[in-house]
């Protein structure tokens, strides 16, 4: 596997979260590209580190979001917000190093945050 920092999906994930997922420390949610997987139906994933492993080093939660090219690059603009919509849903508004399970993470909250994030970002582009 190789990973390549992703700043055009970073981008995008720091605007969704502007306008949808106020908990989240910007700062310690990096995006990633990953080239040379063997899964054959993963697009994203988002890793943290657990609560040992940071009080270990010292360090408060970390969150890096990979996006596997092979997949997630085929996609059209609006699947790849919703993945990386779906991937930011995974953490918790306690950004403590754990995770939102799938039982939250749905396509339909998916759907539902999509939405929401088209919504706000219209009425942001005609604030004055």
């Amino acid at each position: 596997m190789k990973y390549e920092f992703a700043e055009d999906l970073q981008e995008i994930a720091e605007e969704i979260s502007k306008f949808l997922f106020s908990h989240i420390a910007l700062s310690r949610v990096k995006c990633f590209r990953s080239y040379g997987t063997s899964s054959r139906r993963t697009i994203a994933r988002c890793h943290a580190l657990g609560k040992l492993m940071q009080k270990a080093i010292g360090i408060k939660a970390v969150y890096a979001l990979e996006f596997l090219s092979e997949r997630f690059d085929k996609l059209d603009k609006e699947e790849q917000i919703k993945v990386i919509i779906h991937e930011l849903m995974h953490i918790p508004k306690t950004f403590g190093g754990g995770f939102k399970h799938h039982d939250f993470v749905t396509e339909r909250n998916v759907n539902k945050m999509y939405k929401e994030y088209k919504r706000r970002k219209d009425v942001d582009r005609f604030e004055i």
